[in-house]
């Protein structure tokens, strides 16, 4: 359907979806600290902005304590004010120098960010050979994609597989990295064992929509899609992706498209 350079520059656009999860975005359970505010039902703006919020004026209250930082940051992360949330685990691993869970954080934040190699001198830190963590290490995977080091990325990935077998979120990852190194059939498999999981999520099942739109199986893709949102979310989705394709303007284009529809195709 497309020459070698097409599909390089096509899947370019995994990059600006590229994925670290594993639970570090979800608000968790935090109100044992402090009398700190219960977390959201919704994850509405203004439901995220109060409750982070709340957040501030317990961490501003006891800047020391660890779970309210902890949370403070993570409150932050969800509304992607994600130098916020580093400056915050900047001072937490001030404070907690040798808290894995600590770094963990502050490397995350620091990949959200855009700051990669700082990001992953934290991550290295926080991770340990007797005592490895899969989610550090998927996030490690997702910045040596980033950096352009599929190959290691893919490794790292491996690794956190065989740590947590059939994880969706790592999964999903790894499908990503497979279109970076132009080879989107394989993607295509891992990311729809990674959607068939009942533990998958909104955004796993996003990047198997993308992959197969980056194929021309566009209609698929639809479907795929609109097991989240509306048909016609889906369909104007899809129509960019495949516009983009046939316009073929180039990479920052389509970047910046998929910044403004984070929620569709993350």
């Amino acid at each position: 359907m497309h020459s070698r350079s097409s599909q390089r520059f096509l899947a370019g656009i995994a990059l600006s979806v590229l994925v670290a999860l594993g639970g570090c975005k979800s608000m968790g359970d935090v109100t044992s600290s402090i009398g700190m505010p219960s977390a959201p039902d919704s994850h509405s703006p203004e439901d995220l902005r109060r409750y982070s919020e709340g957040l501030q004026a317990r961490y501003e209250a006891h800047p020391e304590n660890k779970t309210v930082a902890l949370a403070y940051a993570r409150a932050l992360r969800s509304r992607e004010l994600n130098d916020q949330a580093a400056a915050v685990l900047q001072n937490a691993a001030i404070k907690y120098p040798r808290d894995r869970e600590v770094l963990a954080a502050y490397g995350k934040a620091l990949a959200d960010a855009g700051r990669l190699q700082e990001a992953s001198a934290a991550l290295e830190n926080a991770d340990a050979p007797d005592s490895p963590n899969w989610s550090v290490i998927s996030t490690r995977g997702s910045i040596a994609d980033q950096m352009g080091d599929h190959r290691q990325a893919q490794a790292l990935y491996e690794t956190a597989l065989k740590l947590a077998p059939d994880e969706p979120s790592v999964l999903s990852n790894l499908g990503l990295s497979y279109a970076l190194s132009n080879n989107l059939r394989q993607a295509e498999q891992v990311l729809r064992e990674a959607a068939a999981s009942p533990r998958a999520d909104m955004r796993v099942r996003q990047n198997l929509a993308l992959v197969l739109a980056l194929q021309g199986k566009f209609a698929e893709a639809e479907q795929v899609s609109q097991r989240d949102l509306s048909p016609q979310q889906a369909r104007e989705n899809v129509a960019s992706i495949r516009q983009m394709i046939s316009q073929n303007n180039g990479w920052r284009d389509i970047q910046a498209a998929a910044t403004r529809g984070k929620t569709a195709v993350r």
